[in-house]
């Protein structure tokens, strides 16, 4: 009888247990239906830096397996490809869609150019973030968003939440921890992309706004406070103490520790600014379009170090103000962020902040100094990791351009920084104020740093300027070069800074239909660039005996036109004369060129020339035309080396029949943009 009972009671134990077991794998089978279903969607144009999730899974549509969505890498992609295409030609998912998991991480020195999957991706010599795409199952303990956060996103709640320290995700220190309305979080920055802050009215504004100058002043016309009238030869020898000795003013500053009445309305005005009226924002002005003849992204490395004092402060401020007011801010124009540096650099607001030059002006005459060393170096480095970033309104098609200003010389070195963000597209210009004198050249810690640092040592990307007091000369110039966006070489790439003329062989050999097979051919390597009036052009010659101008480079300004000038060309039919097509070419096209374009010239023939090519070949290389030559069928292997540049193997290309032709698309392309990136600095 007990064994009995003991028996019944292990029974009903085991099957209780059971069953329990049972209900918890039924009860864990909703949750992981959910994370498997609740997927947001995306678009094919999608690109992986518009959306701000370091890791997400997406539903791609069908149909993203398109040329016009560009991927750029292998394997890993550079954040400015298209996410649904990069995951078609990394064969996670194919033309009819599907889901991805994506994975953001640390931009890429180099990516390289692929062909796979039927899509193209290209090369890119750096970019400033990264991502993975993988087959779209949630990995083990991560929670995947249900819906995507964009940069382009303006949730209130999330902009009006404040971001905490120790949250950044770039580990940065607060810049002003005494200036908190003016030191804002990203989500602060996000905001004032909507709304300004009411400006606080001083006696340094209004005398720059409303308020003209007595004609009995002693005062500069460009500042609100007393210019000294000389310079003690003792000042030098102080000020280059300065530089290594954080708190201490230079003395030219001529008694920076009395501040001026102006000066101290403003630190008072800035001082009693309550944080409910920084969350009482008043509206912006709208929104201006502004110099559309200007489209650039432009970052200012101001000077925030000791060395350069209070007073020297506020004239950079003007100078900056007055910048912002020459350039004219606007949504299609340019836009404009400030970093100060010192010891540390901070962003005071980023490209997206402020979207006309009143708002922007206004924002500058509230910055205050933080003091510190003038770490240049450090700052450029932080310029090119953190600012030009499409969260921070980077637009991409428009040039990044960095002007920084310095006080007299960096304390640290700017050469190793500089080469990386002018390798990552940034075009850096150099306002240098008061260089070192004589006797402080020993404290200078890298001499000649503006020649390391610039784009181009050929002065147009530095100014040096005697005094701070005249530092309003140079507004207008600097303005005008920022601007002058075909000179800003450093934003070029392989794909927008060619003068690209196709030669092409109309001969009786080729034939109607393999004539259209060459336009293809033709058409495949123009889309892959950047086709403009300031980028890329294109011109076609047709040649038989003679030749003929299809059309030149001025005449088609975009991709569409030239696309569709190529597809009108009409097969002449004649025989083979080469020679002739290469000097036609060198004179109706090349001789055209504008002279900060890459001459390339891509000829594409059948058979044997009826006259000599090495010579027209020779002197179109002289004139610094870069050659391509591609042979179909008969073509001769000795005329295709004469034709092509220096080295043969890479600008010579043959296939034994017309329909082969598509194989070197890719080739040619991968083969003009390694070129273009090994090309020397100056």
């Amino acid at each position: 009888m007990k064994a009995t009972a003991i028996a019944t009671f292990f029974g009903v134990f085991l099957t209780c247990t059971y069953t329990a077991k049972e209900a918890t794998k039924k009860l864990k089978k909703p949750k992981l239906y959910f994370a498997l279903t609740d997927v947001p969607q995306i678009d094919c144009d999608v690109k992986a830096g518009k959306i701000i999730n370091p890791e997400f899974i997406a539903k791609c549509p069908p149909g993203c397996q398109d040329v016009k969505y560009r991927v750029y890498g292998t394997d890993i992609y550079a954040s400015f490809s298209s996410v649904c295409n990069a995951a078609i030609h990394s064969g996670i998912i194919d033309n009819t869609g599907g889901k991805i998991l994506v994975q953001k991480v640390a931009g890429h020195s180099a990516y390289r150019g692929s062909f796979s999957n039927g899509v193209r991706s290209l090369s890119l010599p750096r970019w400033r973030e990264s991502f993975l795409v993988s087959e779209g199952k949630p990995r083990k303990g991560v929670t995947y968003p249900s819906t995507l956060e964009y940069s382009s996103s303006k949730s209130t709640a999330v902009k009006s939440e404040p971001k905490k320290p120790e949250q950044d995700p770039k580990g940065m220190k607060s810049a002003d921890t005494t200036n908190t309305s003016e030191k804002a979080s990203e989500q602060g920055d996000a905001i004032r992309k909507e709304y300004q802050t009411s400006p606080v009215p001083t006696p340094a504004t209004q005398m720059a706004t409303t308020t003209p100058t007595p004609t009995t002043t002693t005062t500069d016309p460009s500042t609100t406070v007393p210019q000294p009238t000389t310079t003690p030869a003792t000042t030098r020898t102080t000020a280059a103490a300065a530089k290594t000795r954080p708190g201490l003013h230079r003395v030219r500053d001529m008694g920076s520790s009395s501040v001026h009445p102006a000066y101290a309305s403003v630190v008072a005005a800035a001082s009693s600014f309550s944080s409910k009226e920084e969350l009482n924002p008043k509206p912006l002005e709208s929104i201006s379009q502004g110099n559309q003849n200007c489209k650039v992204d432009l970052s200012f490395l101001m000077d925030g170090s000791w060395s350069i004092g209070k007073r020297r402060f506020q004239l950079q401020k003007r100078f900056l103000g007055n910048v912002a007011q020459a350039l004219g801010i606007g949504s299609a124009g340019p836009l404009m962020g400030i970093i100060q540096y010192g010891d540390d650099p901070s962003t005071e607001f980023n490209l997206k902040t402020y979207a006309n030059s009143k708002d922007l002006r206004n924002a500058i005459e509230k910055i205050q100094q933080k003091g510190g060393l003038s770490n240049v170096g450090k700052a450029l480095s932080f310029v090119n990791k953190n600012f030009f970033l499409d969260a921070n309104g980077n637009r991409g098609g428009a040039p990044n351009v960095v002007v920084v200003v310095v006080d007299g010389w960096p304390t640290d070195q700017v050469e190793e920084a500089s080469r990386l963000a002018r390798e990552s597209g940034i075009n850096i210009f150099f306002v240098t104020v008061e260089a070192a004198a004589q006797n402080e050249k020993q404290n200078v810690i890298e001499p000649n740093f503006v020649d390391k640092a610039v784009c181009r040592t050929n002065g147009f990307y530095s100014i040096n300027v005697p005094s701070w007091f005249s530092l309003h000369k140079v507004v207008q110039p600097l303005v005008k070069r920022v601007c002058d966006t075909d000179r800003l070489v450093c934003s070029k790439t392989c794909l927008n800074s060619a003068d690209i003329g196709f030669v092409i062989d109309g001969s009786s050999s080729v034939g109607t239909s393999n004539f259209r097979t060459v336009l293809q051919f033709v058409a495949n390597i123009s889309k892959e660039f950047e086709i403009s009036d300031t980028d890329t052009r294109v011109g076609a010659v047709q040649y038989t005996y003679e030749q003929r101008l299809e059309f030149s480079f001025d005449k088609y300004s975009t991709k569409e036109d030239v696309l569709s000038a190529i597809k009108r060309i009409s097969y002449w039919s004649g025989g083979t004369s080469t020679g002739a097509a290469i000097s036609y070419a060198s004179e109706q096209l090349f001789s055209k060129s504008k002279p900060n374009k890459r001459k390339i010239m891509i000829l594409i023939t059948d058979g044997r020339s009826y006259d000599d090519v090495s010579v027209p070949a020779m002197e179109a290389h002289r004139n610094g035309v870069i050659a391509y030559s591609i042979g179909v069928a008969w073509a001769a292997p000795d005329e295709l080396e004469a034709i092509a540049t220096d080295p043969h193997k890479e600008h010579s290309f043959f296939v034994d029949e017309f329909d082969n032709l598509y194989r070197y698309v890719n080739q040619l392309i991968q083969n003009i943009c390694t070129e273009f990136n090994s090309q020397p600095r100056n």
